[in-house]
C-alpha cells in the first residue's frame, strides 16, 4: 500500500558577511569588520559543527531502520539475490545517505511493518504507505513523496465492468492497506462489508487467489496492480480508478527529531530530482 540539517545555513551566513574595499582608508575601516566577520563565521562554524555532530537518533546508532513489506512491487520486492529493490528501497537509501546512515532494511508483513515504526522496533515504514486518519492517530508521517492509485483487477471475462459491480462480490485485499479498509467498511461508509472481503498477507497471494477463482476481483495499488497483470495473462485492470492517495514515511508518533530530519531530505530530493528520477526508473509515463 512504504541526515542532513542546516549546514547550508551557516555558509550562507558566512558568505553574506564579507567585504571588499578600494582605498587604504577603507581597508582599514573594513578591518574591524573582517575581524567580526571572522568571529562569526568561526561561531557558525562551532554551530554547524555541533549540528552535524549531534546526529539524529535511531534505533541503532549509525543506522536506519527501514520496516516494509517486500511484497510490493515497484515499490518493494526482492531481487533474485536476495537483496530488496524499489522505489521506496532506493528513496530510503538516498534519506540514509544523507543523513550520514546506513539503511538496514526489515522484511516482514505489512501491518507488521507499521507496528514495527509505530513501537519503535524500526526508525520508519516504507511499503507503500498511505496516511488516513487512523494511522495519524498511532504514527506520525512525512511529507509525501509518491502518489498511488487504488485500482481494481478482474479476469478479462469478468462481468465486473466498475466499482459499482462489485457489490455482492468476493474482494481480495492486502490485509492492513487502505484497500482493505475501503472495500471491508460498511456500504453506509462507502465500502462492501466485511463479508464480502478476504485478506491475504501480500498482493501477489491475492492475485494467485483471483487466478484460481477464490475472489471475484482484487483491489491493490495501480503499480503492483500493472506488475501483477503483466505477470498474470488473462487478467486486466478496471478503467475506473477506484482512489487516490499519497504516499509517506511513517515513523513512531512525536519523533520529531527524525521526521524534521527525513523532511528536509526529501525537499532536497525532489529539488535535485533524485525522486522523480526513482520513480521514472521504475514506473514509465502511461
Amino acid at each position: 500500500m512504504k541526515k542532513v540539517l542546516s549546514v547550508l545555513l551557516a555558509a550562507s551566513l558566512a558568505l553574506g558577511m564579507t567585504a571588499c574595499g578600494s582605498t587604504a582608508s577603507s581597508e582599514a575601516a573594513s578591518e574591524p569588520a573582517a575581524s567580526e566577520s571572522t568571529a562569526s563565521s568561526e561561531a557558525a562554524s562551532d554551530a554547524t559543527s555541533d549540528t552535524a555532530s549531534a546526529e539524529v537518533t535511531t534505533v541503532e546508532p549509525g543506522k536506519l531502520i527501514m520496516s516494509t513489506n517486500a511484497a510490493f512491487p515497484p515499490y518493494e520486492m526482492t531481487a533474485d539475490d536476495g537483496s530488496f529493490e524499489g522505489i521506496d528501497v532506493e528513496i530510503a537509501g538516498a534519506i540514509a545517505e544523507k543523513l550520514g546512515l546506513e539503511l538496514q532494511i526489515d522484511d516482514m508483513d505489512f501491518d507488521a511493518a507499521l507496528l514495527a515504526a509505530q513501537t519503535g522496533k524500526s526508525d520508519m515504514v516504507m511499503a507503500g504507505v498511505t496516511v488516513t486518519e487512523d494511522r495519524q492517530t498511532v504514527m506520525d508521517f512525512s511529507d509525501s513523496y509518491a502518489t498511488g492509485i487504488q485500482v481494481v483487477i478482474v479476469p478479462e471475462d469478468s462481468d465486473i465492468a466498475s466499482i459499482d459491480d462489485m457489490t455482492g462480490k468476493m474482494i481480495g485485499v492486502q490485509r492492513g492497506t487502505t484497500g482493505d479498509q475501503y472495500c471491508s467498511a460498511s456500504v453506509e461508509d462507502g465500502g462492501f462489508g466485511e463479508e464480502n472481503v478476504t485478506r491475504y498477507d501480500n498482493g501477489l497471494t491475492a492475485v494467485q487467489a483471483l487466478n484460481n477463482s477464490q475472489v471475484d476481483c482484487v483491489v491493490i495499488d495501480n503499480a503492483p496492480a500493472q506488475e501483477f497483470v503483466a505477470a498474470n495473462p488473462g487478467l486486466k485492470i478496471l478503467d475506473t480508478e477506484y482512489a487516490n492517495e499519497e504516499y509517506a514515511i511513517g515513523v513512531a508518533k512525536g519523533n520529531t527529531q527524525l521526521l524534521d530530519a527525513i523532511n528536509t531530505a526529501i525537499a532536497e530530493l525532489k529539488a535535485d530530482g533524485t525522486i522523480q528520477s526513482i520513480l521514472d526508473k521504475y514506473i514509465s509515463a502511461e
